[in-house]
């Protein structure tokens, strides 16, 4: 051993070596101690370089978000506007200015109702995409006060849907950015700007009055779950006025943008998952919402997944800019945030100023669908007829579904919302075989060719179905069809009817009675239903 380390000692690779690794750490040590001097000659420059806080220079605190409190020092060509809208405020501004600034509005709203409208007091919650055009809208059209709440900052991505926001304002407050610029337009709104985020515990201070006014309408532009559920439960204890907005996101038809009450905005997500909460609360309508019946289907925008790298680091909730916050990315078109922040300032102007009003809602085709669907029974009611079995099961065997019959009816197991979601979503309300848009109905597209199912059971029962596949004879004196959407298309009546009498009683196929490309657009639209389902 020590004859080795002798060898070892004596080597001159080895000695070149130990050199080698000795100059390396050397190397290494004073490159590491040069960057280190140099970071800290820039930070002490960088200090050097702040002005001490003084009378010329003064310095306000950041908000809990990180954000600066207060608005930043205004550029020295936007201080002739700054000065014109203090003295504004205070009174000093030619009524008559604002009057024909506010000309159209006098016109449309009357003397009295824009009396009503400029002394008033409007809160918006949330001044993103939503909240930004809703109180821009709302400051053009002569309310006097506007308190605005939001506790974020603009950011460059949120250029695409911000009302008045330019590249200056990334990265301050979106109240101070809305003011700002709107004081350019309508120096004489007051503005009482809320840096906060909004909650259950501050609702007390960031509802209440303002100079001793309660305020007269509240617009919720949140798009976090938790905080919008608070705000409209206050409002709703506290008996104040609000209209909420629903999602924006994933949306882009504005045809299917309604005003209407929570009660009946069935097919909106959030919504729908604010309604749950609302209903836990007891709180089950009488909430005014801008909602879209617009439903996700393919090739239309969804929720982005997050990257799988950040969930395999395990808490992705750390992602949030704050607890309980969304951290995957809602996909968003800026015109319909722009629309729903328009439709919610538009409902206050209304309601505010007393102009009649009476929405249509989504509903507005209710006897369309009433018809379509009393049709769909009467079609059911007459394939049973002239199935055997489905007559058997009334008492007198007389397959008739009226009062006397010993029958309790036919049943379908469809509803009028779906036949309203078929008819506008999947059929773009018109017939699939001409493209006809009235006198509508839904039709079964083939004869089914099932006989029995020995395996079906319902509650143990043994199921029996007819032997055409059509109906559910399982039960006495009840007939349930047998009916899926996707088994349905939309025709004229007329065009039902000889369907009915060639492919439903009949012995042609479908393929035998139309063209192609009506067949292949059956088949599209039956996809679209499949995927619809997996929505529901």
């Amino acid at each position: 051993m020590s004859s080795w380390f002798s060898r070892v000692a004596s080597s001159h690779h080895v000695h070149l070596a130990a050199t080698a690794v000795v100059s390396g750490v050397l190397v290494a040590g004073a490159i590491f101690s040069s960057q280190k001097v140099h970071r800290r000659l820039q930070l002490e420059d960088l200090k050097r370089s702040i002005p001490d806080v003084d009378e010329l220079h003064k310095a306000d605190q950041l908000t809990v978000y990180g954000g600066e409190a207060r608005s930043v020092n205004a550029d020295p060509e936007e201080q002739p506007h700054i000065a014109l809208a203090a003295r504004a405020r205070r009174g000093n501004y030619d009524d008559e200015l604002i009057k024909e600034q506010l000309a159209r509005n006098y016109v449309f709203l009357t003397d009295e109702g824009m009396t009503k409208l400029r002394s008033s007091f409007v809160i918006v919650v949330g001044c993103g995409g939503v909240g930004s055009h809703a109180t821009a809208a709302l400051a053009r059209s002569g309310i006097s006060k506007l308190r605005i709440i939001d506790f974020d900052q603009v950011s460059l991505s949120s250029l695409n849907r911000h009302a008045v926001a330019t590249l200056a304002d990334v990265g301050t407050s979106k109240v101070q950015c809305l003011r700002k610029r709107l004081q350019l337009v309508t120096p004489w709104v007051h503005f009482d700007c809320r840096n906060q985020l909004f909650s259950q515990a501050a609702a007390d201070d960031l509802l209440g009055s303002w100079e001793g006014h309660v305020p007269d309408y509240i617009i919720d532009a949140i798009d976090n779950i938790d905080s919008k559920v608070a705000l409209i439960s206050y409002c709703h204890s506290k008996s104040l006025r609000v209209i909420s907005s629903m999602g924006a996101g994933c949306k882009s038809d504005p045809s299917r943008i309604f005003i209407g009450d929570i009660s009946t905005s069935l097919e909106d997500r959030l919504s729908r998952s604010t309604r749950r909460r609302l209903r836990a609360l007891g709180i089950e309508r009488g909430i005014p919402v801008v909602y879209s019946t617009e439903k996700p289907g393919p090739g239309k925008a969804q929720l982005l997944p997050l990257p799988e790298e950040e969930v395999a680091k395990g808490d992705v909730g750390e992602l949030s800019v704050l607890p309980d916050f969304r951290v995957r990315i809602l996909p968003v078109i800026g015109t319909m945030p722009a629309i729903f922040g328009l439709a919610a300032a538009n409902h206050v102007l209304l309601e505010l100023t007393g102009y009649p009003h009476e929405y249509i809602t989504a509903k507005s085709r209710e006897r369309l669908y009433d018809g379509v669907l009393a049709n769909l029974q009467g079609l059911e009611e007459r394939l049973a007829q002239e199935d055997g079995g489905a007559r058997s099961t009334t008492r007198d065997g007389s397959g008739s579904f009226g009062a006397g019959s010993g029958s309790v009816g036919l049943k379908i197991p469809v509803t009028k919302d779906e036949v309203g979601f078929l008819i506008d979503e999947i059929y773009r309300g018109k017939s699939v075989v001409g493209g006809v848009t009235t006198r509508l109905a839904l039709i079964r597209w083939r004869k089914p060719t099932l006989s029995i199912h020995p395996s079906s059971s319902d509650n143990g029962r043994k199921k029996k179905i007819s032997k055409d596949g059509m109906f559910d004879l399982t039960y006495p004196n009840q007939i349930s069809s047998i009916l899926p959407l996707a088994h349905l298309v939309c025709m004229t009546k007329e065009e039902a009817a000889v369907h009915e009498r060639e492919v439903l009683k009949g012995d042609r196929l479908p393929e035998e009675l139309y063209n192609p490309e009506v067949v292949e657009l059956v088949e599209r639209r039956r996809r679209e239903i499949e995927e619809w389902e997996t929505w529901r």
